[in-house]
């Protein structure tokens, strides 16, 4: 347990540091090229977002999960054979998808709302074939429980992005240029992070073997997972393509448009990524556990680990909402000096605990084999969705996004733990939780509100937000602490026993421990 607390603290470092700096390249970005070239560049990524799901995204995190099935059951000579299989299939798609849209682009117009998204796609295409590679080493260092050459490529390939990007759209003449300067430094940050990874994987000695007798179970456990992430990124793209242009049917002009789709897609949902980072780092490593005792029938530890996650999960999540729904518009306002931002990002705010559990449950029951069912969710759930920004933006303009948004995050949490209930021998127990988490929200936002009302006019935006923040944290930390869902002592003995001079942990923990 020690080297695991220590795993997820060396991950969350370098992905705390990789989001932030993220975060400062898109505030860079946005105060350069504006709302508007956000737009351009954001709707040109979703589509090669869309490609690359098509292309990988189910293969990564089958390889990972084919990895510890195989380890586990001391079947390790199929281990390379299933890593050669995923970049050989890997390979076999992306080079001739690129090769397509390279001589056939004209063709392919139609899938951007705005014809200046075509030359930026253009760029960033190549960056196809070295990501998806990528990908699939970055499995293998998930398959082998290697999360530090992992977190330092992440890393590195963002340091990359925004040296190669600063340097460039300092350089632009407008906000189309901007745009397409910001493509090249995605590309260049592709090939860079495939070129290590790459150097990584045979340094650590692994090795391809003939992956022949692997590609049926790579393929029958990857498309599954391909199809529903591909899902994803088709609705992304739709969305790309069919909330413009509804706004412009609504009475938006083709700029405004693009600048209301920006700051609600490219500017604030990416902000409520950013408090829930450790949920990831947590995710990434808690993930291949999972997977380990499910397939040796570890119920105990299956439903610890799962009971785990989903609590910490909606404990970072609900400890952050009132923060976002308070101070959503001063936010927008210091980050991006944008209000139309901030009051997306307010109204928005709810999303997260959503979004948090939604990903975390999508991730367990694909480790577990249940990619099918997960596609399944997802598809109701998004026929939702597009039905709400085809249909709302007449009514409430880009709101309509949020609502369709809650359509896909509300109704895969609610089926994906239904699932995951029916599935575990021993029923996780994290509804209590959940609930009362998610009720402690309402007094800290309501408290948020009142000391906003009499701040703001006095200590000015920067002064108020991060006053009302240290105080809406605290109070609703508090909560938690007072109703005894977080035990201060036990966070402390977690930490302490992290640390290389902490207490060792016995081979056996209780049946009845809290860790």
């Amino acid at each position: 347990m020690r080297t695991f607390f220590k795993t997820v603290a060396v991950v969350t470092i370098f992905s705390v540091s990789e989001k932030f700096l993220g975060f400062l390249y898109r505030i860079f970005i946005s105060r350069t090229i504006g709302s508007e070239g956000i737009g351009i560049y954001q709707v040109a990524l979703s589509v090669f977002g869309l490609l690359y799901t098509i292309i990988c995204s189910g293969t990564p995190i089958t390889v990972s999960r084919l990895m510890t099935k195989y380890k586990a059951e001391n079947r390790t000579d199929r281990v390379f054979k299933v890593i050669t299989a995923g970049l050989c299939f890997t390979l076999a798609v992306a080079i001739p998808v690129c090769l397509i849209f390279f001589f056939a682009g004209n063709k392919f117009s139609f899938l951007f709302a705005d014809e200046r998204c075509m030359n930026v796609f253009m760029i960033i295409l190549p960056g196809l074939i070295f990501t998806s590679v990528y990908a699939v080493l970055r499995g293998v260092f998930w398959g082998n429980k290697d999360f530090l050459p992992y977190s330092i490529i992440e890393l590195l390939e963002e340091v990359c992005m925004i040296v190669v990007g600063i340097f460039l759209i300092n350089r632009a003449t407008d906000i189309y240029d901007g745009a397409m300067r910001a493509s090249i430094a995605v590309l260049a940050s592709y090939i860079f992070s495939f070129t290590l990874a790459t150097a990584v994987f045979f340094i650590k000695k692994n090795k391809l073997r003939n992956p022949v007798s692997e590609f049926r179970p790579l393929l029958a456990s990857a498309l599954p997972v391909t199809a529903m992430r591909t899902a994803n990124s088709m609705v992304i793209s739709l969305v790309s393509i069919i909330l413009p242009m509804r706004l412009i049917a609504a009475g938006f002009s083709s700029n405004q448009a693009m600048s209301a789709f920006g700051a609600a897609v490219g500017q604030a949902i990416p902000l409520l990524f950013i408090p829930t980072t450790p949920i990831g780092s947590f995710t990434l490593v808690l993930i291949p556990e999972i997977a380990e005792n499910f397939y040796k029938k570890k119920h105990y530890y299956l439903k610890r680990d799962i009971e785990k996650a989903i609590k910490f999960t909606t404990f970072i999540s609900c400890l952050f909402i009132p923060v976002f729904m308070v101070c959503g518009e001063e936010i927008g306002v210091i980050v991006f000096d944008s209000y139309e931002c901030g009051k997306y990002l307010s109204a928005s705010a709810f999303l997260m605990l959503f979004m948090s559990i939604s990903n975390l449950s999508t991730s367990m029951l694909n480790s577990i084999g249940l990619e099918k069912r997960t596609l399944v969710y997802f598809i109701i759930s998004s026929v939702f969705m597009l039905i709400s920004i085809w249909v709302l933006p007449f009514v409430i303009g880009v709101y309509a996004l949020l609502v369709g948004f809650t359509f896909v995050f509300g109704l895969t949490t609610i089926l994906n733990l239904i699932l995951l209930n029916k599935k575990c021998k021993e029923k996780p127990k994290y509804l209590k939780f959940l609930i009362s988490s998610a009720a402690f929200t309402v007094p800290t936002a309501i408290l948020g509100f009142m000391l906003e009302s009499m701040l703001l006019t006095r200590l000015g935006t920067v002064l108020t937000f991060f006053i009302l923040t240290a105080i809406m944290l605290i109070f609703n930390a508090a909560l938690f602490v007072g109703f005894g869902l977080v035990s201060v002592e036990g966070f402390f003995n977690k930490i302490k026993k992290s640390l290389p001079f902490g207490r060792k942990d016995s081979k056996q923990p209780a049946k009845n421990s809290n860790i």
